[in-house]
């Protein structure tokens, strides 16, 4: 988990950055230097269970990610999140009243909201699936940016990858659990019934994976951002961090 110490004094918003399917922390990382900048507090960007260092669960449930969060948490940390696609779905259960987070506010982004039968089946498959092992590192890391999505925004050889991957006896595989792609689809409407906090469900002007109306039929206030695409957050962050300047203090 990346965390970047700044003001400790509970004054000022930790702001939660969790990421999509399949990446880690680590995908945040190039945020640093505007976080710096613009974001008054701490800063935290762990991986989600059964991603990254993180040990998987026994199963994988959207509440079950969030607990996993909520206990590597300061007791007196108030939280600002801003969820990636998976990310956002769990920012959403962490925020949920029953759950007792002290959270301000979240943003959503790239969340896909609505899932085929042939999607969930596709998921359901993988999540099946035995641990691929790779001979070398290249081809695991072409295999990591596939499952993350990153593929054409990262290069193979760029530190973010090795977040993703694990060698072990000269062989490499994904850290990834593959059963976490069994967590099935969010369901957006309860969810959000289940907050009190403010929400912003954003998405990139040209994702695929979600559209405008499909997000404004929750009710909420939705946010594109143009020219962007799925990984809006790793093709503009400054783009991206705008949609927290609402939640800023200090």
């Amino acid at each position: 988990m990346v965390d970047e110490s700044g003001d400790r004094t509970g004054r000022l918003p930790v702001l939660l950055l969790l990421h999509g399917m399949g990446a880690t922390g680590d995908v945040w990382l190039p945020w640093a230097p505007l976080l710096e900048q613009h974001w008054p507090g701490r800063w935290l960007a762990p991986d989600l269970a059964g991603h990254g260092w993180s040990a998987p669960l026994p199963s994988y449930s959207f509440a079950g990610f969030a607990g996993r969060i909520a206990q590597g948490l300061a007791a007196d940390d108030r939280l600002v999140v801003l969820g990636h696609s998976l990310g956002g779905v769990v920012g959403l259960a962490l925020a949920a009243r029953a759950a007792g987070t002290p959270v301000d506010a979240v943003v959503g982004l790239g969340i896909k909201a609505l899932w085929s039968p042939a999607e969930l089946a596709r998921a359901a498959e993988l999540a099946a699936r035995p641990v691929s092992w790779f001979a070398s590192r290249t081809e695991a890391a072409r295999r990591y940016l596939r499952v993350s999505g990153l593929v054409g925004l990262v290069p193979p050889d760029h530190p973010v990858v090795d977040a993703g991957l694990r060698q072990v006896a000269g062989r490499w595989r994904l850290a990834m659990d593959p059963t976490a792609f069994g967590v099935g689809e969010p369901d957006l409407a309860p969810l959000l019934a289940a907050t009190d906090v403010p929400v912003v469900l954003a998405r990139g002007e040209h994702d695929p994976m979600v559209t405008d109306e499909q997000l404004k039929a929750y009710g909420v206030p939705v946010a594109t951002l143009p020219g962007l695409g799925h990984n809006a957050h790793v093709e503009d962050p400054a783009a991206v961090l705008a949609l927290l300047d609402p939640y800023r203090r200090g």
